[in-house]
């Protein structure tokens, strides 16, 4: 009778679902350990084909991934789709989500699904605030990531702006396989091992709003000014169209005024 060990990549649910005798080998050599009939090499090798070693971390952290408690709230159109994960169709219970909570002290993610108002943006931060801790947030759709069409004074240009965001979900509105998709995402950032974003992915560090100097101390940085130089200089060294006539001269000093106008609106 021959014992083999196999890795646990090969007890993968699309394998092969193992013969029966090869379970009853199993079942047998358990039973000599419980009796004691186990001893020397054949203990040691059954012992080492049992166990498996690994940091309490990550089996924390595995627990956490496929057994997140969503919030049941939703803000606007997006939350439709957001219901909608929860089908048969789309089952997020595959990946251990589809328990929805109505209370936020029994929920550990948050998903805003729409936009977010000036008045409702505390309510929203307070939700989050009384949440589990770890907790997580999924900014669903445009209109919550960065207000989307709505360029006004009444929404939150970017739910970033007052809270936390783990994860946007772009679209308008984003399709529920979308959102399965970024939930995916959510679940290898608790594992400890999240995808690169764009900027990392394409060394685009140091190209986020906070970091440009003309939204820090209210002043053009020095790649914009560097930007209109060569703006300016291109206007005013192109040739001339055959009937142009001193138009040419005309764009260098409009462009000068526009420039001059926003340098003085900004202070």
């Amino acid at each position: 009778m021959e014992v083999r060990r196999q890795k646990l990549r090969g007890l993968a649910p699309l394998d092969q679902p193992r013969t029966p005798d090869e379970l009853r080998v199993r079942q047998l050599r358990a039973r000599d350990m419980l009796r004691g009939d186990l001893d020397g090499p054949e203990l040691e090798k059954h012992v080492t084909d049992s166990l498996l070693m690994t940091q309490f971390e990550k089996v924390l952290n595995w627990g956490r991934a496929n057994a997140v408690f969503p919030a049941t709230f939703g803000l606007a159109c997006c939350a439709i789709e957001m219901m909608s994960i929860v089908s048969p169709r789309y089952d997020i219970a595959r990946f251990g989500a589809e328990a929805m909570r109505a209370s936020p002290r029994q929920a550990d993610l948050l998903i805003l699904s729409g936009r977010v108002s000036i008045k409702m943006a505390p309510v929203v931060r307070r939700l989050y605030d009384q949440m589990l801790e770890p907790k997580w947030v999924i900014a669903m759709g445009a209109c919550s990531s960065s207000a989307g069409m709505f360029a006004n004074y009444a929404v939150v240009q970017g739910a970033d702006k007052f809270m936390p965001v783990d994860l946007h979900v772009p679209g308008c509105p984003p399709r529920p396989e979308a959102l399965l998709y970024g939930f995916n995402k959510l679940q290898k950032l608790i594992l400890g091992h999240p995808d690169p974003g764009w900027r990392r992915r394409y060394n685009a560090e140091g190209t986020e709003e906070w970091a440009r100097d003309d939204l820090i101390v209210d002043q053009p940085s020095g790649a914009a000014l560097a930007t209109y130089g060569r703006a300016r200089d291109a206007a005013r060294n192109a040739p001339p169209p055959p009937d142009a006539g001193a138009e040419s001269d005309v764009r260098g000093v409009a462009a000068d005024e526009v420039f001059g106008r926003e340098q003085r609106r900004r202070r």
